[in-house]
């Protein structure tokens, strides 16, 4: 009978410790959530290797790159655990190096004058806190470079064999031409408990001069992933059309590239398979289109898709792919060439898009 009545204290006491241990944990959760403030002025960071080009001149040929590269985990071989896949972190620190200063590398092969990168970890659990910034900083030494905080969360406790940590990643924009300024804009999010489970999520916008006075508006997206609600996704869209409207009025060339989390081949009255949905182009305003609506449908269905399924080992035969990545243009913006460059997902889940253009006027 003691020793029931001992054994009975012990997992009481274990039972209590882990419940208090809890109760912390949702605590901690609560008080340290924070949302980073909308219109945050971003610090521009000087080449390293200088001094870049003062000023665009209309009629040059430019070339653009979009490129999430994945926080430096995604390997052909890395599924991801919020995707229903395995892990949480990066394999190792040296596949981190090795996929980040690949997918830079691959960036660079366009010989890009403007690179867009989503999903850049700088002090995160998930890829051992290596400031994957400063090494595309170190790689892209002669461009001005601004990096926007997309989210910095704080610890998760899950899954409970590696739990994922705590992430800091933002939407970084590398430019041969000279940023003026910089500002970050908070797109809308989840409220309620589910603000806790939905990622931060934001654009930059840079400002590079032109010439002939007027401003190239280099806006920098990640929008919320996995399906997010109705709500969201008009919200989010609906700021983003504001965004482009604003600065068409003032007489400047806008580019948006990045991760929009929609199918952009996608059309309107086709049914939706995946989580991605399509994007309304009733959020795009007069004078601006997705570049791949320049094609037909027969072309872009030739296109290779941007994004993998992240569930599962890639396999070109059978891992469902889909087209999330692109580009918008302003019609001051004459697009010269568009490829969804294919790339098997060697350094991330997914592949870049590459545009190359002119200002006009």
């Amino acid at each position: 009978m003691r020793k029931f009545v001992r054994v009975l204290k012990i997992f009481g006491i274990v039972l209590g410790s882990l419940l208090v241990l809890a109760i912390a944990y949702v605590l901690y959760v609560f008080i340290d959530y924070h949302r980073l403030e909308d219109h945050l002025a971003v610090e521009v960071d000087a080449a390293k290797v200088g001094p870049v080009i003062q000023a665009i001149t209309p009629g040059d040929e430019l070339t653009a790159v979009s490129y999430n590269i994945g926080f430096g985990a995604y390997d052909p071989e890395f599924t991801f655990f919020m995707d229903g896949g395995r892990s949480s972190w990066a394999k190792s620190r040296d596949s981190v190096l090795g996929l980040v200063n690949g997918a830079g590398d691959l960036a660079m092969s366009f010989d890009p004058d403007f690179v867009l990168f989503q999903e850049i970890d700088f002090d995160s659990t998930r890829s051992y806190h290596i400031d994957q910034y400063e090494l595309l900083r170190d790689k892209y030494a002669d461009y001005d470079s601004v990096l926007g905080i997309n989210y910095d969360s704080p610890f998760l406790f899950y899954p409970f064999y590696q739990p994922h940590g705590a992430s800091r990643a933002g939407v970084g924009t590398f430019s041969r031409y000279g940023i003026t300024a910089c500002e970050r804009r908070s797109l809308p999010i989840s409220g309620g408990l589910s603000k806790f489970v939905d990622l931060d999520r934001c654009y930059t916008v840079s400002r590079v001069p032109v010439s002939n006075g007027k401003e190239l508006i280099l806006i920098n997206v990640h929008m919320s992933a996995y399906g997010s609600s109705p709500e969201i996704r008009e919200g989010q869209t609906e700021m983003l059309k504001e965004e482009l409207e604003k600065e068409y009025e003032a007489g400047n060339y806008v580019i948006v590239g990045g991760d929009f989390n929609h199918d952009l081949k996608l059309a309107e009255d086709m049914e939706t398979y995946s989580w991605a949905h399509y994007y309304d182009r009733s959020k795009i305003p007069e004078h601006f289109s997705f570049v791949i609506d320049f094609f037909s449908d027969k072309e872009k269905a030739k296109m290779p898709d941007t994004c993998r399924d992240a569930g599962v080992v890639y396999d070109p035969e059978t891992t469902y792919t889909v087209t999330l990545d692109g580009f918008i243009v302003s019609d001051n913006v004459k697009v010269l060439s568009y490829e969804n460059y294919e790339e098997s997902f060697l350094y991330s889940d997914h592949d870049p898009v590459i545009m190359s253009f002119m200002l006009e006027g």
